[in-house]
């Protein structure tokens, strides 16, 4: 093992700058991990283009990687050791707060980057903190004692495994947010990552009609829904979305919605709306708008509508989403269409975002790749 550590370190709004970095000198409680997949997504993107933390930070919040090193304590409070493949969760909590001794650690001040300056979170933490690898972009990470980890099979792959975050995801908003359950009629906007695995979701959990709505540019991802489970798609630009919908239904609507558009304005929001049967049905927003003015309170209670916000995932999300990728049940590795090595992480986080190749659902960063 090498001495050193290369990683990309965004530098400034979209600027990336490979360093290298000494291998932190580990501590009883801690532990190192080889990367071997960080996955890309859309919040990446942003913090791209619009950085929130103005200091240097090795992005990479969705990373896969094996142990190669770790210290007696970590041992023992973590039940890992050397050789373990683990998928890492962004967060790293104190475990003493009431959010965290309720199993909420997503909630946990210590790892809330918008409130905390001090945060710890892989991907948003400043590389200039100790220990230094804070994030996925880079050969290896630094493991705390109190990182969240989860064991991954050799049956999954690489490429399934860097998916492991929005599948989980998907599980989270849909079947816990949600309740997404037996019979249910569904209307997932955006066929992105983050509503491909709300697909495989709701279809696991016996929704009974699943519709997905997309661009024109969106075709091929649209496909990819139906193999994924979609029972209908529909393109926005090409037909009256609402319309369509109804007739789906027999005129009665869906009784979830799941807004997977992230900053497409209001459309979706109101299209969901309207979607959803006349009482009690449920809508779940990812928070991306500003301003909404004119927002139509008045037919949401009438409606009886329950709105929940898109909001990361639990522990038990992430066992469940392992064990969908280790089950082979849906062709999840299709997910994945493109790969960078650390590179041409500039290369990878654009392509995400759209500036550069077509066809990108899922991008995943290869660290040790030529």
């Amino acid at each position: 093992m090498s001495d050193t550590v290369l990683a990309a370190v965004r530098t400034a709004p979209r600027t990336t700058e490979l360093r290298e970095f000494p291998l932190p000198e580990l501590p009883a409680d801690g532990a190192l991990l080889k990367v071997e997949v960080a996955g890309i997504c859309g919040t990446d993107v942003k913090m791209y283009d619009k950085p929130v933390i103005e200091a240097p930070v090795i992005m990479g919040h969705e990373n896969v990687g094996t142990i190669v090193a770790a210290g007696r304590q970590f041992v023992e409070r973590q039940g890992l050791r050397e050789g373990d493949r683990v998928f890492v969760e962004h967060y790293v909590a104190c475990y003493q707060c009431e959010w965290c001794r309720i199993g909420e650690y997503r909630h946990c001040a210590l790892t809330d980057w918008r409130t905390n300056p001090d945060a710890r979170r892989y991907g948003y933490t400043t590389c200039e903190n100790p220990y230094h690898l804070w994030g996925g972009f880079a050969q290896y990470m630094y493991l705390p004692w109190n990182a969240v980890l989860h064991r991954v099979p050799d049956s999954v792959s690489d490429d399934e495994a860097g998916i492991i975050t929005p599948l989980s995801n998907g599980i989270e908003w849909a079947l816990y947010d949600c309740e997404v359950g037996f019979m249910d009629t569904v209307l997932i906007q955006g066929p992105g990552q983050q509503g491909l695995s709300q697909v495989v979701a709701c279809k696991q959990a016996g929704a009974a009609q699943i519709i997905v709505t997309g661009t024109t540019r969106d075709a091929a991802r649209l496909e990819l829904a139906k193999k994924l489970g979609a029972d209908e798609t529909v393109d926005v630009q090409k037909e009256d979305a609402l319309a369509r919908v109804l007739d789906l239904t027999g005129g009665k609507g869906v009784d979830v919605v799941l807004d997977c558009t992230a900053g497409a304005g209001t459309t979706p929001v109101l299209l969901g709306i309207e979607a959803l049967k006349r009482r009690a049905g449920t809508l779940l927003v990812q928070g991306e708008l500003a301003k909404f003015p004119d927002f139509p309170l008045k037919k949401l209670t009438e409606k009886a509508i329950t709105i929940k916000s898109a909001r990361g995932h639990s522990y038990r999300a992430v066992e469940l989403a392992i064990e969908q990728l280790a089950s082979k049940r849906f062709p999840l590795h299709l997910l994945t269409t493109h790969e960078y090595p650390l590179t041409e992480t500039d290369t990878a986080i654009r392509a995400v975002g759209g500036e550069i190749d077509e066809g990108v659902i899922h991008v995943s960063l290869l660290p040790w790749k030529d």
